[in-house]
């Protein structure tokens, strides 16, 4: 996914007619960090993406996505965890407000991820497939067992683990 960020990056800033000084005093991203990007020389967060996006006009979609590809349909790997078992992936994307994604997510034994806040009015909803998912959110930390689900707003800090002994499988629609 980071060569398709990288070219996208670049291709939709110039469609934009930005400067990466520009597009880093418009997203809050600095330019050094961009300039990595287009390079391919660097990772970034799910959240700086986003700013990024909002920056040039376009949804998350349009950052990560092969441009060669016409579906909405994505499985594009956007995290790793420490265990080869934990990943997240993004799956595809329709059109809501402004975007929805459908991302399908692992987390071995022992892994978490942390999330940055998404801007206000951003919502998911998590349904647990295999496992027992701890949701740490800020107004509150909740465990979802396989078969439930959980809908709350993603404009707060909040984490995934896996609250239990088997690796955990869910899905997550990201809506904005």
């Amino acid at each position: 996914m980071l060569a398709h960020v990288s070219s996208n990056l670049r291709r939709l800033r110039r469609a934009a007619g930005m400067s990466q000084d520009a597009l880093a005093a418009a997203s809050g991203i600095s330019r050094r960090m961009i300039a990595k990007l287009e390079g391919g020389d660097t990772n970034i967060s799910l959240t700086s993406l986003d700013k990024l996006a909002e920056a040039l006009a376009v949804d998350f979609v349009a950052m990560v996505a092969d441009p060669a590809a016409s579906s909405r349909r994505i499985e594009a790997v956007a995290w790793r965890g420490d265990d080869a078992a934990s990943r997240g992936v993004l799956l595809g994307s329709v059109p809501a407000n402004s975007e929805a994604q459908l991302w399908s997510w692992t987390l071995a034994v022992g892994e978490r991820y942390q999330a940055e806040p998404d801007p206000a009015g951003w919502h998911e909803m998590i349904a647990v497939s295999e496992g027992r998912l701890r949701l740490e959110k800020y107004d509150g930390i909740i465990t979802i067992e396989a078969g439930d689900f959980a809908i709350y707003s993603s404009a707060q800090p909040y984490a995934y683990a896996n609250a239990g002994s088997v690796t955990v499988r869910f899905s997550r629609v990201v809506v904005r």
